[in-house]
């Protein structure tokens, strides 16, 4: 068992954000998240840039985009009592092999989330679902169980 001395992120609910100080401190997530029990886990489908309507918003804009979906998600946890700050866990997906399409979609991403730097991981990948979606983000959320509904 190592003894690497861990710098914990303030508590947010049930999630408590980890940072390990062997590793570099040059990024802006942390990298676990520790969960005790007993908790009500939510496993979010990728949310996307979709309207009400079903329709793809802000076409060819990676930015425009990411709002979007963050707006999406954001939606789907306040209908079940939550918040950003009780993710644990997010993908986020970028229709792009430009590192500045990434930037661009983290840089959004990062300005919801703000001090909760939840891990993490971002991908460039090839194609997503919807016709001109450029951006998708997955996550899992857990509460407190006295806080959940």
């Amino acid at each position: 068992m190592s003894e690497a001395p861990m710098n914990e992120a303030p508590r947010s609910g049930a999630v408590r954000l980890i940072r390990n100080h062997r590793l570099t401190q040059a990024v802006d997530y942390a990298y676990a998240a520790a969960v005790d029990v007993p908790v009500r886990s939510l496993w979010l489908a990728g949310a996307c840039p979709l309207d009400t309507e079903g329709r793809t918003v802000a076409v060819g804009d990676y930015a425009g985009q990411a709002h979007q979906v963050m707006r999406n998600l954001v939606t789907v946890l306040e209908g079940e009592g939550a918040a950003l700050t009780d993710l644990v866990r997010t993908t986020v997906y970028v229709a792009s092999s430009r590192q500045s399409d990434l930037v661009a979609v983290w840089d959004v991403y990062r300005e919801y989330l703000g001090a909760h730097d939840v891990p993490s991981t971002l991908l460039g990948v090839s194609v997503l679902g919807y016709d001109d979606q450029l951006v998708e983000v997955e996550a899992v959320a857990v509460l407190n169980r006295a806080e959940a509904g």
